[in-house]
């Protein structure tokens, strides 16, 4: 039955793993025997596929990407938020006034006046 598997890694939010160990348990009632969370997530994601012009399905993915996009979206703005004070602190201590280390060197020159 399952010659050629793969293992997938699959995020759930609770909600929707509960529904499904309450419908894996009604199946085991109707089937009067052993029935896996697993089992049933493999028949719903199979029959979903099937069913794959489904419009609530599409709408449910369509939901998901933007959930997706909204999560990354603020999080990016977290962090750049973050990075520029990090360099703006960061910036303000390097450019402190060091006292010690400045010399009287005479008169400054601007940058487009050359001397004679």
């Amino acid at each position: 039955m399952f010659e050629d598997k793969a293992r997938v890694l699959l995020i759930l939010p609770q909600e929707i793993l509960d529904r499904a160990r309450v419908f894996a348990g009604e199946a085991m009632t109707k089937l009067r025997g052993p029935v896996s969370l697993q089992m049933v997530l493999r028949a719903l994601i199979d029959d979903g596929l099937k069913r794959e012009r489904d419009g609530g399905i599409l709408a449910n993915i369509e939901g998901q990407v933007r959930a997706v996009r909204e999560l990354r979206s603020h999080a990016r703005r977290l962090s750049t938020a973050e990075g520029v004070g990090e360099r703006q602190r960061a910036g303000k201590a390097r450019r402190a006034p060091d006292h010690r280390r400045r010399v009287a060197r005479g008169p400054r020159r601007s940058a487009g006046r050359r001397a004679s």
